[in-house]
Order: structure tokens, then sequence, then C-alpha cells
């Protein structure tokens, strides 16, 4: 949480102050777990909106993460199974 009262706290295209972004956050946090979870996932996608160009390095990691799973060298492991591992390793549930 950021501190002080009466600060302004930068995000691009609008200014915010803190008191602002305190009772945004309450209010979130208050939010039921499905419709935070919805959120999180929006505010996450909103940071790759951004227009950046991927560098040469990671276009080549990219490509042979992407030959690897043509060439069948690397497994593909169906979403289910990764959430069942989450949820037995972290005892949860979404």
């Amino acid at each position: 949480m950021l501190a002080g009262t009466g600060s302004i706290v930068y995000f691009p295209d609008m200014a915010v102050s803190t008191q602002s972004y305190e009772h945004l956050e309450e209010e979130a946090l208050h939010l039921p777990r499905v419709d935070r979870s919805k959120l999180a996932s929006r505010l996450l996608e909103s940071l790759d909106e951004d227009d950046h160009e991927l560098s040469s390095e990671w276009r080549e990691e990219l490509q042979r993460r992407a030959s690897d799973i043509d060439s069948h060298k690397e497994p593909l492991i169906p979403a289910d199974g990764i959430w069942k591992e989450i949820n037995q390793r972290f005892g949860t549930a979404l």
C-alpha cells in the first residue's frame, strides 16, 4: 500500500491521489474471489498492451521453444493438469 495521504500517484493518462488509490484498493480487496481474479487478469493484460518490440534474444528463445514443441521434444501439459498441480502444491482452488 502507498504511504502518506494526499500524495499524487502517477499512472499513465491519469493522476490519482493516494487516498483515491487506497479507496480503490480497499474496494477491490472486498470483491468476491472470482471478481478479484477477473480484475487481476485484466490489470495484468493491460500491462502487456504496451507496444514493446521483442529483442532478438527473446525472438530466438520463442522460436526455439516453438520448435521444441513442434518436434515433440517438450511435452505439452493440459491446463487442467497444471491447475491440479498448483492447487495441490499451494492448497488453493480457483
